[in-house]
């Protein structure tokens, strides 16, 4: 079937942002007609990659321009929102699959590392690394061993694999303590390997999580440094892509155009005004800052943009590394982040790195949260502190036909956003995400490779 023959099935209105870009990418795919407005002059709203670094001086009234040290602003691309991507993650697959690979490089992140009593360690995820790492004693090492060959022979559709654990009803708490496993063994567990934020998966069944530390393993295996990917250029190069694929399959695309009205008709959307005029539509997707009535504030983010002249120490001069702080170790209820990446990638000036931390605030004093983080990157030639809310949609928009997203939380990999994509598929198709039948859509379109 050629792509001139194809009927829109409906009328979709997105504003840009990472994630809408990626479904409306996705809606191209599926046949739908898209459209998306943005009044930003940029792609990817508050995930974008800033240049030249004036302007990111400008964005955080940073007074005065850059010092010479610097180099050139235009050889910065700097992302308010970091994220790396786990290497055989969700976001991965939807790349591979609508191919939107062709437009991006990508440079695998050079470590991933984890805190204990002030120092950092890499996070050991085979057994080889497990059995040489400083973390644990020698005792602990080989329990841990054991751990890792349990999760790697893990295998839900054979029962013989479970060795004596009910996937869907042992809780994890209970499977650490089958193999006798440490509280500092715990915490790089669940929070560097299998990457929750807080504890509360420990009295959840322990299916979810083995899953996750078998996505890290899978991930690291691809390429051997670490299990995350990062583009050249920084992230704004992916809401781009995804924009290039809406394109070819027809969708239409304008920047920098206020919204001054979502129209709503009998409960349901029915339009948007810009400029005088009405787009009108069926389905809307949207982020937060357009529809401030129908969302609400769940708690707050701060992050920390800070440029370096100098890698991390203890992290073996990496160009770039994942540096997470589990909360039991700093007395907190959620985890402290770390994502490094420089020069390497394309997003700064020769020699310089950017470390951004990010956390979920728990108390009046934000930045004083984060100086366990802080005290790791020192001397930091410049800081750039953002803190914003988490906002989450009322309602499922069944009725509204509004879809939105929510604000990006804390995390330093996209598996949450992924997350967030699928759950606002089904709400918009009424069936799951399924990444195999898009391949067959756009193999429908294009032929087979």
């Amino acid at each position: 079937m050629s792509l001139g023959k194809r009927k829109p099935s409906s009328f979709y209105l997105a504003n840009f942002l990472g994630k809408e870009c990626i479904l409306s990418g996705i809606m191209s795919v599926n046949g739908k007609k898209v459209l998306h407005m943005d009044r930003n002059p940029y792609y990817g709203g508050e995930s974008a990659s800033i240049t030249p670094l004036e302007d990111l001086y400008k964005r955080f009234k940073i007074p005065g321009s850059p010092p010479e040290s610097m180099g050139r602003g235009r050889d910065w691309n700097v992302d308010l929102i970091p994220k790396f991507l786990m290497a055989n993650g969700q976001l991965v697959k939807m790349l591979l699959y609508t191919e939107v690979t062709r437009y991006l490089d990508f440079k695998v992140t050079e470590g991933s590392f984890v805190y204990k009593g002030g120092k950092i360690y890499k996070v050991p995820s085979t057994e080889a690394e497990a059995l040489a790492s400083s973390l644990m004693g020698l005792f602990e090492k080989r329990r841990f061993r054991k751990f890792l060959v349990y999760v790697a022979n893990f295998d839900e559709k054979d029962p013989r694999t479970f060795e004596g654990i009910d996937p869907k009803k042992t809780t994890m708490r209970d499977v650490y303590k089958k193999f006798d496993l440490g509280q500092d063994v715990i915490d790089f567990t669940g929070h560097a390997l299998a990457l929750y934020r807080t504890d509360d998966y420990l009295d959840q069944p322990c299916y979810e999580t083995i899953n996750r530390i078998k996505l890290y393993s899978e991930s690291l295996a691809r390429y051997g440094k670490s299990p995350y990917l990062y583009p050249l250029y920084g992230l704004g190069e992916l809401p781009q892509g995804f924009a290039r694929l809406s394109a070819i399959y027809g969708g239409t695309y304008m920047l920098n155009k206020p919204i001054e009205e979502i129209i709503v008709q009998n409960g349901k959307v029915i339009g948007v005004k810009s400029e005088g005029e009405i787009a009108r539509c069926k389905q809307l997707i949207c982020d937060p800052s357009y529809v401030k009535d129908r969302v609400e504030k769940v708690g707050q983010v701060i992050r920390v943009i800070c440029i370096l002249s100098h890698p991390i120490k203890n992290t073996n001069d990496a160009n770039s590394c994942q540096i997470i702080i589990p909360q039991n170790q700093v007395n907190r209820k959620s985890d402290i982040y770390v994502c490094m990446i420089s020069f390497a990638h394309n997003v700064a000036a020769q020699g310089k790195y950017i470390a951004i931390v990010s956390t979920t605030v728990e108390t009046k004093e934000p930045e004083k949260e984060i100086r366990p983080a802080l005290e790791l990157l020192e001397p930091i030639e410049q800081k750039f502190v953002s803190i914003s809310d988490l906002l989450v949609p009322k309602d499922l928009g069944t009725e509204s036909q509004i879809f939105i997203s929510r604000t990006y939380d804390a995390t330093t990999h996209f598996e949450t956003t992924c997350d967030d994509i699928k759950n606002i598929y089904k709400r918009m198709t009424g069936s799951e995400f399924d990444f195999e039948e898009m391949k067959r859509k756009k193999n429908d379109i294009y032929g087979e490779d």
